[in-house]
């Protein structure tokens, strides 16, 4: 049932596209390569000119694109859960993010910017070889080489960024949760905020700030993940699924299942066996 890879990342070149809906739970990485283009993101207004970097984390925020005629660029989406499975806890990419959720575009040199164009021919050079034995994981390679490339183009601007405030420090920790598998049997807030020592409306307003997503919505992605895995490869039935996720019954895990896939656990089960046919 779970869509491959290679149709989840897309290669664009349509400045109008970055919004599509098809892209909301993913990240946008373009690169201008010719010309001026701009967008509005967040409510504010941000240019483009030849080799700009922008990296939009919530592509649905983007409004009003404008380009000259001798605009061009190249983007690749990939999905934001996808790419934050990809790296290890790191302060730098909690306060980058932050970061780039005030100000999408990154300047960079020449050099850097041909060096971010490689990284994105890379991944579409690579991204029709499906019959790779390891393709996830080596597509995931060259798509964590992209973002470290993006860390070092952004660190360069923005070197007197603090990475130990309080807010970087807790928003990293609730992802290291995430990351750690919690919300397999913790999926309320006051779950997290109890472990890190917070209000829950601390934790609900630094993390909705921060990732623009609110604390729930980062919990129920996660459990989801973790549900789809158990029914499309585990031999566990769906109430012995329901009991290792720690689920009080299995009629509400049938209807948290369906609240957040659109169908049940039994049909969502019944969908991948037939396309796995």
């Amino acid at each position: 049932m779970k869509d491959r890879l290679n149709e989840e990342i897309v290669w664009g070149d349509d400045l109008s596209q970055i919004n599509s809906p098809a892209f909301y739970d993913c990240i946008v990485h373009l690169i201008c390569l010719t010309g001026n283009g701009s967008f509005v993101f967040n409510g504010n207004r941000f240019s483009l000119g030849k080799g700009d970097i922008a990296v939009i984390s919530h592509p649905r925020k983007v409004s009003d694109m404008i380009a000259d005629a001798d605009f061009s660029c190249e983007f690749i989406a990939a999905p934001e859960q996808f790419l934050h499975n990809l790296l290890p806890a790191n302060s730098y990419a909690i306060q980058g993010g932050v970061s780039l959720f005030d100000n999408p575009i990154i300047k960079v040199t020449r050099e850097d910017a041909a060096r971010f164009h490689r990284d994105i021919s890379n991944i579409m050079e690579r991204l029709p070889d499906i019959e790779h034995r390891f393709y996830e994981e080596m597509i995931g390679s060259l798509l964590r080489t992209m973002i470290y490339d993006l860390f070092d183009f952004h660190v360069k601007v923005n070197d007197s960024m603090l990475t130990t405030d309080r807010v970087g420090y807790i928003v990293a920790q609730f992802f290291s949760l995430i990351r750690a598998g919690k919300p397999k049997t913790e999926r309320e807030v006051t779950d997290y905020a109890n472990q890190l020592s917070v209000t829950p409306k601390y934790l609900s307003d630094t993390v909705k700030r921060i990732t623009g997503i609110s604390v729930s919505s980062h919990i129920n992605r996660a459990a989801i993940s973790i549900i789809k895995e158990y029914l499309e490869n585990s031999r566990l039935s769906i109430t012995q699924i329901a009991d290792e996720m720690n689920f009080t019954s299995v009629s509400y895990f049938s209807r948290y299942c369906k609240k957040h896939t659109g169908i049940s656990p039994a049909m969502y089960r019944l969908a991948g066996d037939k396309s796995g046919k």
